[in-house]
C-alpha cells in the first residue's frame, strides 16, 4: 500500500474547514482536539447510518438486531431471562421481542434439557444468517475506513483511542458504558 509522504501538504477534509471556521469565533479553540473530537463524531455518525442501511437492507428492527446480537454473544443460545438482563429490559419485554423473532423463524423457543419449566432460546440458521449478514456490512466499512492506515497505524490509533476512553470511563458523572 502506498502511504502518503508526510512531508507533502495534507489533503483538506470536511473538518478542516468546520475548524477554520470556528477559530475566529472562538480564539481559545484548540483545532487539534476540535479536530479530532469532531471527526470522532463525525465517523461514528457515518458508521451508524451505515448499520441503520444494513439493518433496512436485511428487514431488520434496530431492537430486533440488538436481541440476535445478544443471543449471538452467548454463542446463540440462552434464557429468556440472560437476554433480558443482556438487553436491560424488564422479562415481558423480552417476551415480545422473541415472540417476533420467533414468528419470523430468526429464533425458537424450546423447553431446557436440565428444567421443564424453562425455555431456552436459540438462534435459527436463518437467525444466524441474517445476524452475521447486518454485521459484515459493517465489518467491510470498518475494514474500508481503517485500510487507509498500515497495520502499525491502526494499533497506534486503536491505543491512542484506549487511553482517551480510560479517561471517559474514569469519570464517575459517565454513565455507565454499554458494549
Amino acid at each position: 500500500m502506498n502511504q502518503p509522504d508526510p512531508a507533502a501538504p495534507q489533503e483538506q477534509d470536511w473538518t478542516d474547514g468546520h475548524v477554520a471556521r470556528w477559530q475566529p469565533v472562538l480564539p481559545d479553540l484548540d483545532p487539534v482536539v476540535e479536530g479530532a473530537v469532531t471527526r470522532m463524531k463525525k465517523l461514528s455518525v457515518h458508521l451508524r447510518r451505515v448499520r441503520e442501511q444494513s439493518l433496512v437492507d436485511f428487514d431488520l428492527e434496530r431492537h430486533e438486531f440488538e436481541t440476535l446480537h445478544k443471543l449471538a454473544g452467548r454463542g446463540g443460545s440462552a434464557a429468556p431471562s440472560e437476554l433480558a438482563q443482556d438487553l436491560d429490559l424488564a422479562p415481558a419485554s423480552v417476551t415480545g421481542r422473541l415472540d417476533a423473532l420467533e414468528k419470523r423463524g430468526l429464533v425458537r423457543r424450546t423447553p431446557s434439557t436440565t428444567d421443564r419449566r424453562r425455555v431456552v432460546v436459540g438462534l435459527t440458521d436463518e437467525g444466524r444468517t441474517t445476524w452475521l449478514g447486518a454485521m459484515d456490512v459493517l465489518g467491510h466499512e470498518e475494514e474500508r475506513l481503517l485500510g487507509v492506515l498500515t497495520p502499525a497505524e491502526r494499533t497506534t490509533l486503536n491505543d491512542l483511542l484506549r487511553r482517551v476512553m480510560l479517561a471517559a470511563e474514569a469519570d464517575p458523572a459517565t454513565p455507565h458504558w454499554h458494549g
